[in-house]
């Protein structure tokens, strides 16, 4: 009974509010990314970083899904059709806009999350955004084509929650690395 109540609710708030939708997702896909990167990393449940797992759930839930979410907002008023010349255009101005200023506050904020100072968080942002944004041309602008050609926009951020589970891994790791061996990764 009190299951079924809970869920109503939930159902209620993600209809009245849409971003929550993103911001649970996230919640949950971000720290997923982290515990699979640490599970690759060699690390098992009794010596997990649970503080990064958290780090991770924070900056999905509470940073990013609000600002695709915007993005995603921005996109459909701009181009509202959902044909696939409109989509590479979004993809293509996604690819130049939102994604770099994404992967830039994703080294900044976490490193600060972290308690390193902010010129360290700055350096990690000089040193990992290069290699991280080389990969991120090679497949986001498939996705987001994908994305705003064939998904509804009430659907879209949860979308790119789940395809971001394989790239939350990959942000996961280079997060981690140190600042020597970013180099000879990419």
């Amino acid at each position: 009974m009190a299951a079924s109540v809970l869920g109503q609710q939930l159902r209620t708030l993600v209809t009245r509010f849409p971003i929550t939708r993103g911001m649970i997702s996230y919640s949950l896909i971000w720290p997923t990314g982290s515990l699979i990167q640490q599970t690759f990393e060699g690390k098992n449940w009794g010596n997990y970083d649970w503080w990064r797992v958290l780090r991770f759930s924070m900056y999905g839930g509470l940073f990013v899904a609000p600002t695709l979410y915007g993005w995603v907002k921005i996109s459909s008023a701009m181009w509202p059709q959902t044909s696939l010349r409109h989509g590479v255009i979004k993809a293509a101005v996604e690819s130049i806009s939102y994604t770099p200023g994404a992967m830039t506050c994703f080294y900044f904020i976490m490193s600060l999350l972290e308690s390193k100072t902010i010129q360290e968080a700055v350096a990690e942002v000089g040193k990992k955004f290069i290699p991280t944004y080389k990969v991120a041309l090679s497949v986001w602008p498939l996705v987001a084509t994908i994305n705003f050609t064939l998904i509804p926009e009430r659907n879209r951020v949860p979308f790119i929650s789940v395809c971001s589970l394989c790239w939350t891994c990959f942000l996961a790791y280079m997060k981690h690395l140190e600042h020597h061996e970013v180099d000879q990764v990419i």
